[in-house]
């Protein structure tokens, strides 16, 4: 089984999902990063056995390179992780990097854009329909190709707490099925686009 590591940065919602229906079916996690000592994500995975580690302050890429390499980590998934990669870190793990976004990218997103201020902001939009993206990570904040997307509607009673809410249930539906397709090599690219073929019954 592939071997992938997943960052986070708080209570690991998202990281459960993955602990639910992706390790030790379609792959095995190795690795949770956290880029916060107190973030309840890391409870998730030593409650599943799985090996743990914080960031160090400061320059922490060859430190964190270290540890994926001695775990074999050929995947890493960004489940709320709240700290930007740097492109040295990234060119290491080319098309091999995943992040869920909570908008339908490009919407929403880049710089700035992260947890609540993405919720708030479509909220003071207006806009009708939100959503979550899977995408991989490039060297531009939320720029890299989109893996997988589904929409939410929202509607007039909705505030940013009931957008975030629905928001999140998608994620925990697409990011599972991501990154299973990502696992079993179902992912293809035309160009810099990239798509999944359907599972085989």
């Amino acid at each position: 089984m592939k071997k992938i590591a997943v960052f986070i940065s708080g209570g690991g919602t998202d990281l459960q999902s993955l602990i639910d229906n992706v390790h030790e079916q379609s792959g095995v996690i190795r690795l949770v990063v956290s880029s916060r000592e107190d973030a309840y994500g890391l409870e998730r995975a030593k409650r599943k056995g799985i090996e743990t580690m914080v960031l160090p302050k400061g320059d922490y890429d060859s430190a964190l390179l270290e540890e994926l390499k001695k775990r074999e980590v050929e995947w890493i998934v960004l489940a709320g992780f709240l700290k930007i990669l740097t492109p040295a870190f990234i060119r290491h793990f080319p098309r091999h990097i995943v992040n869920i976004h909570p908008s339908l990218i490009p919407a929403f997103s880049g710089p700035g854009f992260y947890g609540m201020r993405v919720h708030e902001a479509v909220y003071r939009a207006g806009v009708k329909w939100s959503g979550a993206t899977v995408h991989f990570v490039s060297e531009v904040v939320d720029g890299g190709a989109i893996l997988l997307q589904e929409v939410v509607p929202v509607l007039e009673a909705d505030g940013p707490e009931e957008i975030a809410g629905k928001v999140l249930e998608v994620e925990h539906r697409i990011l599972p099925a991501a990154v299973r397709a990502c696992l079993e090599d179902r992912v293809f690219w035309r160009g810099e686009r990239a798509f999944i073929r359907e599972e085989k019954v």
